[in-house]
């Protein structure tokens, strides 16, 4: 059963029990109150209904807490049965007595009927009430183990789905990592091929600053000795020229002296040799007389073969070619 039909179940229980306790007080009222008449003195008359009311209060508390106590799975011990059976066994005989003093058999079972009903529904309500409470207990003892136990099965799902989502994180963590380390790597390896490149290109730019530096400087070494022994070339030309110079001159001045150093001639030389004689005078810067007299010649020509070297012309610049 569900939670519903329970709680039917008990408010059925509940309305028939207090139907039949309303309509047993009721009839107990008016049953009891004309015996308690009978036997109350008259200006006292108007108390004869509150004894059949507080027996049925009486009734009424037994089984308002009886259905409290067995609602909640509690007992009260021997008193609230006690109270339940000396009420039901007052309302009883209060209800049978008068038929009883009038020995009508069929007055006391009729008049017995509400209340052995009424204790009866009491007793069996309250059986009703334990066994409905043992069934809930029971009922809730089950559901609730079910729900503990959809609960630790949610909570071992939930941790298993914790646990794979951990270890899924741990393994994409693991992957990752991993994948961090071989690119870690692999950019290792990069930079490291990279700057071994770069010191391979370096050494080789070195060496080939050092092998243009070389070249450079072996260049320089060659142009310098090359301009060195152009140098010591053009030196020893100019040397040598200078030396030539001075061996001509040399040559000159003795061919000069050879031919100025004699002594004066009484006839004319061949005009050959007269000319280098006036060439030499010039050279020498000796006098037209002198030449005159050294090569036997006329001092008017000798003047005009001066001129002539002094201001050498086309003829003149033969002449003196001639004459060397």
């Amino acid at each position: 059963m569900n939670g519903v039909q329970i709680r039917s179940a008990e408010r059925a229980l509940n309305a028939g029990t207090w139907l039949i306790v309303c309509g047993a007080m009721l009839y107990s009222i008016l049953t009891v109150t004309p015996l308690m008449s009978a036997h109350t003195p008259a200006k006292w008359g108007w108390t004869a209904p509150i004894l059949p009311l507080v027996v049925d209060a009486a009734v009424v508390i037994v089984v308002r807490l009886d259905s409290v106590l067995a609602r909640l799975g509690g007992h009260g011990g021997r008193w609230p049965i006690a109270l339940r059976w000396m009420t039901g066994t007052m309302t009883l005989a209060l209800n049978t007595a008068d038929s009883a003093l009038q020995k009508d058999l069929v007055g006391v079972a009729v008049h017995s009927v509400a209340p052995l009903l009424l204790i009866v529904t009491a007793e069996t309500g309250l059986a009703y009430r334990r066994a409905i409470t043992a069934a809930v207990t029971a009922q809730e003892t089950r559901q609730r183990a079910e729900r503990e136990a959809a609960e630790q099965a949610a909570r071992e799902h939930a941790e298993a789905a914790r646990r794979e989502a951990r270890e899924e994180r741990e393994h994409a963590a693991t992957l990752a990592r991993e994948q961090r380390e071989h690119e870690a790597r692999l950019a290792a390896e990069t930079a490291e091929r990279e700057e071994r490149r770069r010191r391979e290109e370096r050494e080789e730019r070195a060496a080939r600053e050092h092998a243009e530096q070389a070249e450079r400087e072996r260049r320089v070494r060659e142009r310098e000795q090359r301009e060195r022994e152009r140098e010591h070339a053009e030196r020893e030309a100019a040397e040598q020229v200078a030396r030539q110079v001075r061996e001509r001159a040399e040559t000159a001045r003795r061919e000069h002296a050879a031919l100025l150093d004699g002594p004066p001639v009484n006839i004319k030389l061949p005009e050959d040799h007269a000319r280098r004689i006036v060439a030499a005078a010039v050279a020498e810067g000796r006098s037209v007389r002198r030449a005159a007299d050294l090569c036997g010649w006329s001092v008017g020509w000798v003047s005009a073969r001066f001129a002539e070297y002094r201001d050498p012309g086309e003829g003149g610049a033969e002449l003196a070619i001639g004459n060397r």
